[in-house]
């Protein structure tokens, strides 16, 4: 079976036997950890002898020193003394329960930690009860997973396709699990390209971290791209993950190739930081697009407000609905600030470019990350890449290492028509990026050219300033009764009717407030009717002078309730200003405009702004500076319309073909 899918739909044709006892949503519960500890046995299955003979001889020990002794006898960094595997399970039908526990609890202990994420003592039980337990173990032990027939490599993509099957019965996202591995090893390409000087040094050891590592597929590739590379080198697998299965899957893959699997973590990143002292060479992720975290908003926004930037979210925080960012935030955080510095790579969609005007969470982040010039290069990758989502993503590089060249520099490289199709679709997935394509795209960056597919741009071309544009506030003033009447509805005059106890309006109407109210409007009565102001001072004048002769006394907020009822908006009237003689703006008219960081404000705003609204001027209390990546602008070509002769040709040529469509029909 050298076809991952042909291996994936033999396993998943388990589901055949599970059919009535179990939903569909229900059947990854068994394929994951039966597919997991198959794996396991193969791995173990030429030294089996060896282990149980070597216990024989040891004799009570601790677990820990146990362990440590039979582990190398098994070769790895995890070992089973049961006397059961596969093999033997299936020859003793009539106890299958019991000795399963037997052979799973024989594990070591970094196996069986790996073990219980999935929960499979439940699944054990109800398929025993249901007589199916045997069955299925018989189905799992036909098939051989060991390294030697299943590389880790291919297994990788078999349990992916599980997962796919699974979160599709599920209706679960399954790219929150995993990435395409040819986008993985676009990523890896251009994460390590630059530094094959260093990574061919005999015995060199280098670190690598994912956040939302899933089943590890970014790190595999990572530690394979090395040993192609120097099969001397060491590479340090570090992770951390969310979802049970996929934790559990990652870190059994982990412990196969022998690395550390006490370095893969569970739990949220941003919550519970499995690795929060540790920094890192290298750095891959894909997290989850689109995905809100107001489940840990509590603990981000205090970290935020209460470390600023001696913590890992001092430049900002995007909106609640979506933490791409966030990660990007984190991983950032865990930077080498020296010995080298790190170079990481993020998969995100198109709302980290652009969402968020001038300072919001999202523009700050970009603009923290641009001026400390960590953003090296995006890659604009083809659509439908991706299992669960046909939309355009992007990887982003980012490091604190530049080169002397791209200093200053942020490179953009446009690869939407660098793929090809797939012969069969999976999910949403019916694109795929060929080695010729991944050699074209690592050309382009390692080329550092401007070109077609490529544009290359200062840091200061994506920031702007926001300015705010205001208008003078113009109003006029009335006592008809229409507006008089709209003098109910301003919450101050209404409040009137409410009598005082101390400084505190009484919950109740009083007669004396609604005397208030009607003296006020008698008041207002006194000025006629038809006469318009169309100055408020001159207004505000006459209106003191009608309460002064009725003796009624008001707040500033009773008068301001009065002169929004009674006024209107109105381009002829003078424009009203403050107490310092300085025109008000007009909420209204209000307007802003985004300025490149290159252009200056005052020439920009005489030449675009004033020529339309001679009265305007800039609020520059309110200006803040944005940053933004419009890419689809930078890579934009004009296509001319059709001439109406081609448009015109191509009408009487459908036509022609209908009517002779209709004439076959009917003859």
């Amino acid at each position: 079976m050298n076809n991952f899918r042909e291996t994936a739909n033999f396993i998943w044709s388990v589901a055949d036997l599970l059919r009535g006892d179990y939903k569909q949503a229900e059947y990854g519960k068994v394929i994951l950890p039966l597919t997991v500890l198959r794996r396991l046995d193969c791995v173990l299955e030429p030294k089996k002898e060896k282990v149980l003979k070597k216990l024989k001889s040891l004799g009570k020990q601790k677990e820990e020193i146990l362990d440590r002794i039979l582990n190398r006898e098994a070769g790895y960094n995890f070992h089973n003394h049961s006397l059961y595997n596969f093999s033997k399970l299936v020859d003793d039908p009539n106890h299958i329960a019991a000795n399963l526990r037997n052979f799973i609890n024989g594990f070591s202990k970094s196996a069986r930690d790996i073990i219980k994420y999935f929960k499979f003592e439940d699944q054990i039980k109800k398929l025993d009860e249901a007589n199916l337990l045997y069955k299925v173990i018989k189905k799992f032990q036909e098939i051989n997973l060991h390294p030697d027939i299943i590389s880790n490599l291919t297994m990788g993509y078999i349990f992916e396709e599980l997962i796919r099957k699974f979160a599709e019965l599920s209706n679960e996202t399954a790219g929150e699990h995993f990435t395409p591995r040819e986008v993985i090893r676009l990523m890896v390409d251009v994460l390590f390209v630059e530094d094959s000087d260093v990574l061919t040094k005999p015995g060199i050891v280098k670190t690598i971290y994912d956040p939302a590592c899933g089943t590890g597929g970014m790190l595999s590739i990572a530690e394979e791209y090395i040993k192609e590379l120097n099969p001397k080198a060491h590479m340090e697998l570090f992770g951390q993950e969310l979802n049970d299965e996929s934790f559990a899957i990652c870190k059994s893959d982990i412990l196969i190739k022998g690395q550390n699997a006490d370095n893969i973590k569970y739990g949220n990143s941003f919550t519970k930081d499995g690795l929060p002292t540790e920094k890192f060479d290298y750095m891959l992720s894909n997290p989850p697009y689109g995905v809100e975290w107001k489940k840990v908003a509590d603990e981000i926004k205090a970290e935020h407000e209460d470390k600023g930037f001696g913590g890992r979210f001092g430049a900002g925080l995007p909106r609640i609905n979506d933490g791409s960012l966030l990660f990007l935030l984190h991983m950032v955080s865990k930077m080498k600030p020296s010995n080298g510095g790190t170079r990481m790579g993020i998969v995100f969609n198109g709302s980290p470019l652009f969402t968020g005007s001038a300072g919001s969470g999202e523009s700050d982040i970009r603009k923290w990350v641009i001026e400390n010039d960590m953003l090296e290069t995006i890659i604009a990758l083809p659509d439908q890449l991706f299992y669960n989502t046909g939309i355009s993503t992007y990887i982003w590089i980012v490091t604190n290492r530049k080169t002397k060249k791209r200093k200053g520099k942020v490179q953009l490289i446009n690869a939407v028509s660098f793929f090809k199709k797939m012969t069969r679709s999976l999910g949403n997935k019916r694109n795929e990026i060929s080695n010729e394509h991944i050699s074209e795209i690592v050309n382009l960056y390692t080329d550092f050219e401007e070109a077609e597919y490529c544009k290359i741009f200062d840091n200061t071309d994506f920031g702007y300033h926001r300015i705010t544009v205001e208008r003078p506030l113009r109003l006029n003033f009335q006592t008809t009764q229409e507006r008089i009447d709209k003098l109910w509805m301003q919450t101050a005059f209404d409040h009137l009717k409410l009598g005082f106890k101390g400084k505190k309006f009484e919950i109740k109407v009083t007669e004396e407030g609604k005397k208030l109210q009607y003296d006020i409007i008698k008041a207002i009565k006194l000025i006629p009717e038809d006469k318009l102001f169309k100055n408020r001072e001159k207004f505000v004048k006459t209106l003191n002078e009608v309460f002064e002769q009725a003796n009624i006394k008001l707040t500033g907020q009773v008068i301001k309730a009065i002169l929004n009822a009674l006024s209107e908006k109105d381009e002829t009237a003078d424009i009203c200003t403050d107490k310092d003689g300085n025109p008000e703006p007009d909420p209204d008219l209000r307007d802003y405009e985004n300025i490149p960081l290159k252009d200056n404000i005052q020439r920009y705003f005489e030449a675009e702004v004033l020529p339309h609204v001679p009265d305007a001027w800039i609020d520059h209390t309110k200006t803040k500076i944005g940053y933004e990546i419009n890419f689809t602008r930078y890579f934009y070509k004009y296509q001319p319309l059709r001439s109406l002769v081609e448009i015109r040709a191509d009408i009487i040529k459908l036509e022609n073909e209908t009517e002779g469509m209709i004439k076959e029909i009917i003859d």
